[in-house]
């Protein structure tokens, strides 16, 4: 009874922050409610006893993701947002509801088609050892992660100095 009664605290978080993410006009209040997010499914993982994605979700996307995305806004010039509006066209947004739709179409598709909601509900009962979790991370061979892990921490070292110097270029103006 207490799960369900902070999964439904949680879920109401959740919702309520990303209604206000999406329809807040000031950037740094959509970063803001964005957190809130990142901390509402993180909480959903400890409901649900996944304390090593709880974690993840809390140092990787609610810590480092979000601190990326303030550290981006900030770096924006204030002239650049000044007077800033975008004009939405309806042909625009049937464009984009079509291809969400299509998307929805060809990964219901490759699920169905590949059996994974069979497999899902046959893992689901196993229990994985956090070893085995560490060495799927840390390891370099076949479905191991530490090289797309590399790549990214090299690419993300890069948008930073690119970032720091478009800050730089715009002082010396």
């Amino acid at each position: 009874m207490a799960r369900l009664i902070m999964f439904c605290i949680l879920a109401v978080v959740i919702l309520g922050s990303a209604i206000m993410c999406i329809t807040t006009k000031r950037i740094m209040r959509a970063a803001t409610f964005l957190l809130f997010v990142l901390f509402g499914i993180a909480g959903m993982y400890f409901v649900l006893d996944y304390t090593f994605l709880g974690a993840a979700q809390l140092s990787v996307y609610a810590g480092g993701i979000t601190m990326m995305y303030i550290f981006a806004i900030q770096l924006v010039s204030k002239r650049t947002l000044r007077g800033f509006v975008e004009h939405v066209k309806a042909s625009r947004v049937l464009f984009g509801v079509l291809m969400t739709l299509i998307g929805i179409a060809v990964v219901g598709l490759v699920l169905l088609k590949n059996k994974f909601i069979d497999m899902s509900a046959q893992l689901a009962n196993k229990e994985v050892a956090m070893s085995t979790i560490g060495h799927s991370l840390m390891g370099s061979g076949k479905y191991e992660y530490v090289l797309p892990f590399e790549f990214i921490s090299v690419f993300l070292l890069a948008c930073i100095i690119g970032g720091i110097m478009i800050a730089r270029k715009e002082d010396k103006k």
